[in-house]
């Protein structure tokens, strides 16, 4: 008997993953899946590529998730705090939403609207002292996907000094699947198909993540929905202090760093190479006119982004290797 694993808000596109995920994890028993108004039905029936996993989705209550070892809550914003609280204290806790990622309270009325949960440890192993931070917790904060694409792209250099904090921008383009699996009209074939389209323009909830986790003090964050199911790329520009080579900076940051690969000189992150993966893949260059520091960086929003992250924190959590059921690389063409 492995360790016993729930996914609540297994029917979305970050539950599915979370689900093949853990389905093929070598320490993981998955027990339970929950959803709201797909319970009842088979997982097959609801994500077609997980054929074969013989799992009923249940409701998403307390009593369902109890008595598992360690609990994923794929849910909306706003939908688990309450649910986490009732759950005892002894099961671990590994939270894909944003309900208890920000320390400010200010912030996340601004952002997300409501009354602030509490904050939990937050879950990007590859920040100085998170490793160790993770692995003491029994619950763990997972970071947004354009917060993890910026984040790891852009903390090495505010750490180094080899950026201001101020004046940083950055404008991300991510697949259709980061905007979740509810029928929206804009996100239709037809509408999304052949075209590139911004939106949350200079208020993004993501923004006061990425300040916190990198001591950015002012920035400027512009989304673009691309016409792909899954994938970011992100390119965070910033004012160079002259302290230190980009570069150098973020390959002696990332050096035993297994799932963050800091691409050859001359070599630019796509969103393709990083699908199925949990990998962040970053370049960095200076503008030749600006002198802004370029750094580029392409994620899998379900994978580095949302359910591979979970279980790379989960693994922390539990004592395995943060490698254990996770790919390096991406799946091509």
């Amino acid at each position: 008997m492995g360790i016993r694993v729930a996914v609540a808000g297994a029917s979305g596109y970050a539950g599915g993953e979370l689900l093949r995920l853990v389905a093929g994890h070598p320490e993981f028993d998955l027990v339970t899946a929950t959803a709201h108004a797909q319970a009842s039905r088979p997982v097959a029936a609801v994500h077609p590529q997980l054929a074969g996993l013989d799992l009923t989705l249940g409701a998403t209550d307390p009593a369902t998730l109890a008595d598992a070892d360690l609990v994923f809550l794929a849910l909306p914003h706003g939908e688990s705090a309450a649910l986490a609280a009732a759950l005892p204290e002894t099961v671990r806790v590994v939270e894909l939403g944003a309900d208890h990622r920000l320390r400010d309270a200010g912030a996340w009325a601004r952002y997300y609207g409501g009354a602030h949960a509490g904050t939990w440890t937050y879950g990007l192993p590859e920040l100085p002292g998170q490793r160790a931070a993770i692995a003491a917790a029994t619950r763990v904060a997972n970071t947004g996907c354009y917060a993890v694409a910026t984040i790891l792209a852009l903390a090495p250099l505010i750490a180094a000094g080899a950026v201001h904090p101020a004046d940083v921008v950055v404008v991300a383009a991510s697949g259709t699947s980061g905007a979740g699996r509810s029928a929206k009209a804009h996100l239709l074939g037809s509408e999304v198909m052949g075209d590139l389209s911004p939106y949350k323009v200079g208020t993004h909830q993501h923004v006061p993540e990425i300040k916190q986790a990198t001591g950015a003090t002012s920035l400027s964050f512009t989304p673009v929905l691309a016409p792909m199911p899954r994938g970011i790329l992100a390119t965070v520009t910033a004012v160079p202090t002259g302290a230190a080579d980009p570069r150098e900076v973020l390959n002696a940051a990332y050096a035993d760093a297994p799932f963050v690969h800091v691409l050859p000189e001359g070599a630019w992150p796509h969103t393709a190479a990083t699908a199925g993966a949990n990998s962040c893949h970053l370049q960095a260059t200076v503008d030749v006119d600006s002198g802004r520091v370029i750094v580029v960086s392409a994620i899998d929003n379900l994978g580095k982004g949302a359910a591979g992250q979970a279980v790379q924190n989960a693994n922390l959590m539990l004592g395995l290797p943060e490698t254990t059921g996770l790919s390096t690389f991406g799946v091509a063409p």
